[in-house]
């Protein structure tokens, strides 16, 4: 295969150049670091030295970087993804072995390069959980042994249990880790049940180092299924082989579970991942803007922030429907693009039958014409710092939100200065006309959705 360095420059410009332009929704921030090796036999060859890497995008770009290929070229080129001699020999799901081919697992869940212990935004609400997968990943079967990651959808779940995969195979390329879904897990074992196949089943899933389940609630009320993973789980825990678990829910709340599962999961550390405040959002949202070389201005991701309150993965889709609609229309992303891309978006809440959070700030911000990245950020001046009490007062007055809850909106604040923040306007209101006048028509504007000025 021959190459020369110009040629193979030029071609990293004008893939990268394709794929930016007509897949942007793709495209990675470490998509520079991919090397075009040369063409040989109508192939094509990139050089991606990162194992994790190479198996996601053989497995979920191919078809973009082959149409980038032939789009450059104009020949009827084929993609193929390479890696260093030594590392390309590296298989993250483990050899099952020639007599295994029917259980080859395509169920394997692809571990993604965007779930890494580098991208993961640590806040309240994750604290814990971060804390225990870091020291699992640096010390298998020896930290926390189970770990059990539990909360609502879109929290960040997968994320840790990806970080800790690769983690560990970076450490330790040769890794046997079993990374699926429990209802993979429960279909396979049924296929080997009807096929006569659960010795090959067994010594997959028992010859582990590191064994992944997802969302192992999967598991209530099947009860075959219960009988074998209880058995996977001892004879990995008890040869000190290490075992991570999410779920929606924590051990005790999972229905229909086993009671000698249940306690096999309590064995080790059980970790919340509860929602993120929003300062942890507006992190979320930059380190998710930069990993696409996306140039987000601060007060468009106050707003994102301040208006999706429920999970990540929403968060995620405002900004990919915000990125959509300034491409779409060819113009910069702005405060005043964002809100027109999302206008039509219901805002996230649980408590929908009640004014929004966002609906009072957006009714404080206009009514006292501030910024709304100044109203979340830490200044302490006179015109900053009443138009954020009085967000709080109303917030604690129309919605159900706790203090925590309030204080996480405005900075991660503590829920003691949101208590002032009511005090101080309860108190003023009383004793200021201005201020109850002030306060009674921003109440106005969101309850009556009247406008203000």
């Amino acid at each position: 295969m021959k190459k020369t360095t110009q040629t193979s420059n030029e071609t990293k410009v004008q893939l990268d150049a394709y794929l930016r332009k007509n897949h942007p929704e793709i495209c990675r921030h470490w998509f520079d670091e991919i090397e075009p090796v040369g063409i040989d036999a109508g192939t094509l060859s990139l050089l991606v030295r990162e194992p994790v890497r190479r198996q996601y995008l053989q497995r979920t770009c191919l078809v973009q970087f082959t149409e980038a290929a032939q789009a450059i070229t104009g020949r009827l080129l084929a993609v193929r993804f390479v890696g260093d001699e030594n590392i390309d020999r590296v298989k993250p799901s483990g050899d099952l072995g020639s007599d295994s081919a029917t259980i080859e697992l395509e169920e394997q869940l692809i571990l993604s390069p965007d779930y890494t212990f580098e991208t993961f935004v640590v806040g309240p609400g994750n604290r814990l959980a971060h804390a225990a997968a870091v020291a699992v990943g640096a010390n298998l079967g020896g930290a926390y042994n189970p770990l059990f990651v539990h909360g609502g959808v879109g929290l960040g779940k997968t994320h840790v249990l990806q970080a800790v995969c690769q983690l560990v195979l970076k450490q330790k390329p040769t890794t046997r880790i079993g990374y699926l879904s429990c209802q993979s897990f429960a279909e396979m074992f049924m296929a080997c049940v009807k096929s006569g196949r659960m010795q090959d089943f067994r010594h997959r899933f028992r010859n582990l180092d590191v064994l992944v389940i997802d969302d192992i609630h999967f598991l209530s009320k099947r009860e075959q299924s219960q009988e074998e993973f209880f058995h996977t789980f001892n004879t990995l825990y008890q040869s000190g082989k290490q075992i991570i678990l999410s779920s929606d829910a924590s051990p005790n709340d999972i229905p229909d579970l086993e009671e000698r599962l249940v306690s096999r999961f309590n064995c080790g550390l059980v970790a919340r991942v509860d929602r993120p405040c929003y300062e942890t959002r507006v992190a979320i949202l930059k380190s998710k803007a930069a990993l696409i070389n996306l140039d987000v201005p601060e007060d468009v991701c106050a707003y994102v922030a301040a208006r999706i309150d429920s999970n990540i993965r929403e968060l995620e889709g405002a900004l990919t429907k915000v990125r959509g609609y300034a491409m779409a229309n060819k113009v910069a992303i702005t405060l005043d693009v964002a809100k027109t891309a999302l206008a039509d978006d219901r805002v996230s809440t649980s408590r929908s039958n009640q004014p929004s959070i966002q609906m009072i700030i957006d009714a404080v911000t206009v009514y006292y014409d501030i910024k709304l990245s100044d109203l979340m950020s830490k200044r302490r001046h006179k015109s900053v710092a009443l138009p954020r009490q009085v967000c709080m007062w109303l917030a604690r007055k129309h919605t159900r939100y706790s203090l925590e809850e309030i204080g996480g909106y405005f900075g991660g604040r503590d829920h003691t200065t949101v208590l002032h923040a009511v005090r101080t306007i309860g108190t003023r209101r009383d004793e200021d006309p201005d201020i109850s006048k002030a306060v009674d028509r921003i109440e106005s504007a969101f309850v009556r959705q009247t406008p203000v000025g």
